[in-house]
């Protein structure tokens, strides 16, 4: 039998994007490199990022302080809807807001989300062949890091939904051979000053 070995997924939420998501801001791109200086040292082999450029501007920057691993772009890393919820799955009192945000979107990342999402599951997730545990990065955007941690909790598909992340947060989720998924880190902004957490949130859900 091939022997299989732990996978550390560490996930991000690119930096924050100017107003029409074609670059970075400066806001952004200290994020960027201020979780870049927060990895430097860590064991990371490749880093991942989805196709969009405010994700693969965010590998870059943060990559340089990275050396040797390598940048991989990915489409299923890239920012689309995982799953279309069913109404019954919503709660009454807000599932026609949420199906008509979700409609919202365009066609392709509604038609095309859930076959990436299985994608991005079996590309990204579980344990790994060999003796040595992997550590790997993958930068991508809020939907697909709701969508992995969803899985890791083995919580019901829709429940993506809710599961908000802030531009350059770290979360880390460890897959060990025998063992369920373990949520190391969700959503950790310490290597970020004040000024910088919680950007892509709405000013309701700042804390």
């Amino acid at each position: 039998m091939t022997p299989t070995a732990a996978r550390y997924l560490y996930l991000t939420r690119h930096g924050q994007a100017s107003a029409d998501e074609s670059t970075l801001t400066d806001a952004g791109r200290r994020q960027a490199a201020l979780l870049g200086e927060r990895l430097r040292g860590a064991p990371i082999t490749a880093i991942h990022h989805g196709p969009l450029p405010r994700a693969e501007e965010t590998a870059r920057l943060v990559g340089e302080h990275l050396p040797g691993a390598p940048l991989l772009r990915s489409e299923p890393a890239g920012d689309y809807i995982p799953y279309l919820p069913r109404r019954e799955e919503l709660p009454p009192e807000s599932a026609d807001g949420t199906l008509a945000r979700l409609d919202g979107f365009p066609a392709a990342e509604r038609e095309r989300g859930p076959g990436l999402a299985q994608e991005a599951l079996a590309r990204f997730t579980g344990t790994v062949q060999g003796d040595e545990p992997r550590h790997e990065l993958l930068v991508t955007h809020n939907f697909l890091v709701g969508w992995l941690v969803r899985d890791a909790l083995e919580a019901p598909a829709h429940r993506w939904l809710g599961l908000n992340h802030t531009n350059a947060g770290l979360t880390v989720i460890r897959y060990a051979p025998g063992r369920p998924p373990a949520l190391l880190l969700y959503n950790d902004t310490g290597h970020l000053p004040a000024e910088l957490r919680w950007t892509g949130f709405p000013p309701e859900l700042h804390v």
